[in-house]
Parts: structure tokens; C-alpha cells; sequence
């Protein structure tokens, strides 16, 4: 077995050493569904832009992911299609001018939409595009008072209690919304057949809790409505400033498509032309986000370059190449070129930490998040300890890392203390873990074997002490956690055992035992790990029914980690994932990425050489 791990190991290094870029990244596709690329399509459609190559390539990805009865799906497994997904995909394709509404394709996806309900049964984001465009009236619910974002940090409920990402993605919707703005050209598809007038467009207020928050929005609001022309402009201008002060380097919101498609729509609401410098820099950036897969064309949501960077050169150094190699060299100046060294809104609820934190994006200069700060950190620390003049880099990030630990002892990912009762009971969908950054799992446990192994930081600490309660403390009862940023139990249950045991917890521990055999429990038959999607919408473990090889890397790594010996188990598993190396089918391709429940899940085309190098590297390291 050893030799067949150090074979594959030795073929990955030299693989990646041919994939890596002249800036010393590793640039990857960030691939979902056909949101982005029929977005786009809508976009420079609108816009009247002539980008006919680009558009064509859409079209030809947008074909390519059509299943048999018309819909498109979110992943492999999800029973007949996703109804959003579907009508975002029709709608480009119909507004591209290149496919004739009356070909197969296009009336079994019209069937499709019509059969599940139509436009008003889509998504929020959905409704926003379909809204924005001219195809439906502003729903209700995403027309909250623009007022709103006057409230002082004070009130009862105030903006910033939004994790950041909502904020960029709300607060175009919202200029629209309450301007009633849509824009439509003499080209715009007519999707009016669509349209099912029974059904109501609008999220009901089921809960006395949602109709309590609603009233305690309106009640804060209700002053400054009373000069209502004043508080509406000082609230548009807000907004305004809002986006303006966020767009990064490449002309885009925190790197973000949807944020950024939204911004532009608000900027025409607001006035601008279409061809105002800031909105021709927008399409740009977004332009700059086409990716390759392996055949077509897609348009990024948001680039993973300084993730992917970070763990693969970790990765890399775990399987012996060293710090001097020019391959680690070349990663090193990029990732010190990327650390963040401004305040932004992270300080609000951490205001007396320097910057020293690391974004997900080539561009990102404004949202550090703690997952890619520890990943960084990790990757960099052996330079650091051979060049004492980067000390300072290091020492900024763990503290940045340290401070944004949470008053219950977890982490989450962007901000700190993110996590009001008030805002879960707003009638959007999965509230919880869309509006919000709650501490999770998988952000405290990988935090915690970032502590414990590269930092040195272990129990009785008391950063480690809290921590590691919270992770017991949130543990399901068959043993599992729940990860938010990976799909799903496999993930999380993988970030608490490897998090615990770095940071003293004995291997002996019931927490660790019951993690460990939740973990074998669902291992599959070819010694491989596989789960659904379906387990972040129902929120319990759901099989796939097939193994996938991040997901059977990350719970290798979680058993590796917890046995001094090599097991049945872990031999059956590592020889599925030496296998699964040289595959390309479905289950290579399945998105195992964690984004927006029910609305987008992500295929790193990275994870197939991250997680299985890092986890083969850790089995020939410790056995």
C-alpha cells in the first residue's frame, strides 16, 4: 500500500508542478450550475453588448448540462430538476438570439418551468433577476424599506447584523426593489406564459416570530418616515456609498458575480449610463472570471485562487517538497502579496485587531475570512521560519485568526458575533445560515488543527478550552458535525476530529469515538465516502450512493489522524482514492463545495489534487 501512496503522491507534485501560474497561484475552475453563465447571457444582452464569442460559449456550457427531460440540476443526484435553475437557463438561452424557442430542448424546458410551478414559485435571487428585468412585479419580501439602512448599530435591528456577503447582494436588490426599477430592451425575451397567476409570488410570514421581527424593522423605521422624500434619498445615497466603497480592484463587489450583476442594475436605477466607467469595469471583471472546464467555457461566481493556492502549497510541503523548491517559493511571494493589510467591515465587531487576514479571491482585499487566513498561515509558515523578516506577516495573521474567535467559542467565516436571533426569523429561506455567520464546525475544528499544528496553541489554553467545548457541545447525537462550507456531515465530522486531536483531545474520548464510528458507519462498500447534497437541504446525513474523492480524502484524513496504525478500513479507503485518481465520471465532478443552500453548490476542479494529496501525504508521514 505504502508504495502505491508514495507512486500517486510523487505523480501528483509533478502534475501540479506543470499547472502552476507564472505569479506562483494555481488557478482553478469554480464551477456551478448555470446560474452565472446565464446571468451573463441576460447581462450583456440587456446591456447591448456586442460579445457575440462570449455568448456563444455560454450558450454551449449552458447545452451542455441539460438533462434528458429539459430541467437543469444543481448536482448529479437531484430528483427530477431545480426549478430556478431551469428558468435562469431558459431565460439566457431564449434572450442569446441562438436557439430557436421552438427546438426540443427549449419546449421541454418550458414544459419543465410550466409543470413546476413557473417564475413565481423560483427562488428569492430568481425573482430578483426575473424582477430586475422586467418579467415580474418586485416581490413584497424583497422590497424591506431602503430606510432600513439608516438605522443606527444601536437599534433592536440594524444593518450590519447581515453577514457581509448578504450585505453586498441586499443592498442592490433593495435600491432597485424601492425604486421599482426594472429595465427591459425591445429584445428582451417575453416570459409572461411562464407565469402561473395562481401562485403567489411573494414568501408567506408563516411564524408569529417572522410577523415580530417584520413589525420591530417597521417600528425602528417608522421615525424617519416621517419625512419620507428626505429619508429615502439619504438612504439611496447610503446605499450608494455602500457599494461604491466595496467594489475591489477588478471592478467587482467582494469578487462576487451575483453581487456585482445586481450592482450594475442598481447604478442604472440610480441613474448612471451604461457605459459609465464603473459599470464598464464591472463587466470586465466579470468577463475576467471565464474559466475553463474540461470542455466548455463558465463564468466564475468567485474565483478560488488564494484557497486553492494556500492548501495546495501546504499540501505540497506535507508530501516533502521542500520550502526552497521554486515551486513553494513562487506560491510563497503570491500568497504574501494577497495578506490584507486595511480595516474593512470584519473591524466592526473586532475593532481593536490589526488586518493580517487573507481573502478567497485573487482580487479580494476587503472580506478575510478565518478559513483562508489559517490555510495561508499554514502554508507559509516554514518560510516564515527560515526568513524571520516575515515574522510580521505570520504574527498579524494568528492574532487576526485569535481575535475573531466568537463569544461562544466557535468560529465563523468572515465576521465576528454575527449571529442574531433577530435576523434568523426574516422570511428568507434557511435564514439561519444564509443571512447570518454563525460559529460552525468545520470553521472551529479546521481553526483548531491549524492552532494545534502550526501554531502550537493546545489545551489548557483558554481560546482552545472554549473552543473545544463548542465542538462537543455541537456534536449531532450519532456522532457526525454538521459542516457549512462543505458538503456536508463528511465534512464537518472531518474538521472536529482533526481539530480536536491537534489541539489535546485524547484519541480515547467519547466525542472522537463516536465521530469515528459515525464515520465508518457510512463508509461505502468500494472503501470509498460519498454524500448527497441533499444533506445540506434536509439537514441530516443523506448517502450518494456512490464515493466521491474529496469527500473519502477528508474522512481518510479524519481516521488517519485518530489511529497510530493503519486499519482495514483505511487501506480499503486509500486504495478507492488511488483509484479514483485516474477516473472522470460523475462522482469526480460532484460538487462537494458548500455556497448557497438550495440555490448554488461548487465543483472545485482543485479538490481532486487538495484533499487526496494532503491525505495520502499525512498516511505516509504517519505510518
Amino acid at each position: 500500500m505504502r508504495q502505491h501512496v508514495q507512486e500517486t503522491t510523487s505523480h501528483l507534485i509533478e502534475k501540479l508542478r506543470g499547472m502552476q501560474s507564472n505569479d506562483g497561484s494555481w488557478r482553478f475552475c469554480f464551477e456551478g450550475g448555470p446560474l452565472t453563465d446565464a446571468y451573463m447571457i441576460i447581462l450583456l444582452r440587456t446591456l447591448e453588448q456586442d460579445d457575440e464569442w462570449l455568448i456563444q460559449q455560454l450558450v454551449a456550457r449552458i447545452l451542455s448540462i441539460q438533462q434528458p427531460n429539459g430541467s437543469w440540476k444543481l448536482f448529479h443526484d437531484e430528483k427530477e430538476g431545480n426549478l430556478s435553475a431551469t428558468v435562469e437557463a431558459y431565460y439566457g438561452l431564449l434572450f442569446s438570439h441562438y436557439m430557436d424557442p421552438d427546438s426540443a430542448k427549449m419546449q421541454q424546458a418550458k414544459q419543465f418551468i410550466i409543470e413546476h410551478g413557473g417564475l413565481t414559485k423560483t427562488n428569492s435571487l430568481t425573482k430578483a433577476l426575473l424582477a430586475v428585468t422586467g418579467h415580474i412585479p418586485w416581490p413584497k419580501h424583497l422590497q424591506l424599506p431602503i430606510e432600513g439602512i439608516l438605522l443606527p448599530r444601536t437599534s433592536p435591528i440594524h444593518f450590519y447584523q447581515f453577514v457581509g456577503y448578504t450585505r453586498v447582494h441586499l443592498t442592490p436588490v433593495l435600491i432597485s426593489s424601492n425604486l421599482n426599477f426594472s429595465y427591459k430592451t425591445s429584445h428582451t425575451p417575453d416570459l409572461s406564459e411562464l407565469i402561473n397567476t395562481r401562485s403567489p409570488i411573494d414568501l408567506k410570514f408563516h411564524t408569529g416570530d417572522e410577523k415580530m421581527i417584520l413589525n420591530t424593522l417597521f417600528e425602528q423605521i417608522g421615525p424617519l418616515l416621517m419625512k419620507p422624500k428626505e429619508s429615502r434619498q439619504l438612504a439611496l445615497k447610503k446605499a450608494e456609498r455602500f457599494m461604491l466603497e466595496r467594489i475591489e480592484p477588478d471592478g467587482l463587489q467582494y469578487n462576487y458575480f451575483g453581487a456585482t450583476f445586481f450592482m450594475i442594475f442598481a447604478l442604472l436605477s440610480l441613474g448612471y449610463k451604461k457605459n459609465h466607467p464603473i459599470i464598464q469595469n464591472a463587466l470586465h471583471g466579470l468577463r475576467n472570471q471565464l474559466c475553463l472546464t474540461n470542455e466548455f467555457y463558465h463564468i466564475e461566481y468567485c474565483p478560488s485562487t488564494v484557497w486553492d493556492t494556500a492548501l495546495l502549497s501546504h499540501g505540497l510541503q506535507q508530501a516533502g517538497v521542500p520550502e526552497t523548491d521554486p515551486m513553494i517559493q513562487n506560491a510563497m511571494t503570491y500568497l504574501f502579496s494577497r495578506q490584507h493589510l486595511e480595516f474593512a467591515d470584519w473591524a466592526l465587531n473586532n475593532p481593536d485587531t490589526l488586518p493580517g487576514g487573507w481573502g478567497f479571491s485573487d482580487f479580494n482585499t476587503l472580506e478575510p475570512d478565518v478559513d483562508d487566513t489559517t490555510a495561508s498561515l499554514r502554508a507559509v509558515r516554514a518560510t516564515v521560519s527560515h526568513h524571520p523578516a516575515l515574522r510580521n506577516s505570520w504574527d498579524r495573521g494568528l492574532n487576526w485568526v485569535l481575535s475573531m474567535q466568537n463569544n461562544d467559542g466557535g468560529w465563523s467565516a468572515f465576521e465576528k458575533n454575527l449571529d442574531h436571533p433577530l435576523i434568523a426569523q426574516l422570511p428568507f429561506k434557511d435564514a439561519y445560515r444564509v443571512l447570518l455567520d454563525p460559529s460552525t464546525a468545520d470553521l472551529t475544528g479546521r481553526t483548531l488543527e491549524f492552532l494545534g499544528n502550526d501554531a502550537n496553541l493546545r489545551l489548557p489554553h483558554p481560546a482552545i478550552e472554549k473552543a473545544t467545548q463548542w465542538l462537543v457541545n455541537n456534536q449531532e447525537e450519532n456522532g457526525s458535525w454538521y459542516g457549512r462550507w462543505g458538503i456536508c456531515y463528511i465534512y464537518g465530522t472531518w474538521a472536529a476530529i482533526t481539530g480536536l486531536l491537534a489541539s489535546g483531545t485524547e484519541p480515547s474520548s467519547a466525542p472522537i469515538q463516536k465521530g469515528v464510528n459515525w464515520l465508518l458507519s457510512v463508509q461505502n462498500a468500494d472503501g470509498g465516502w460519498g454524500e448527497s447534497c441533499y444533506s445540506d437541504i434536509q439537514k441530516r446525513y443523506v448517502p450518494l450512493g456512490a464515493s466521491t474523492p474529496s469527500q473519502t480524502a477528508w474522512a481518510l484524513d479524519a481516521l488517519i489522524t485518530a489511529h497510530d496504525q493503519p486499519t482495514n478500513e483505511i487501506d480499503k479507503g486509500m486504495t478507492y482514492l488511488i483509484k479514483s485518481y485516474t477516473q472522470t465520471d460523475w462522482t469526480t465532478k460532484y460538487p462537494t463545495g458548500g455556497g448557497i443552500p438550495e440555490v448554488f453548490y461548487i465543483h472545485y476542479h482543485s479538490y481532486k489534487y487538495i484533499w487526496p494529496l494532503q491525505t495520502m501525504s499525512h498516511y505516509l508521514r504517519k505510518y
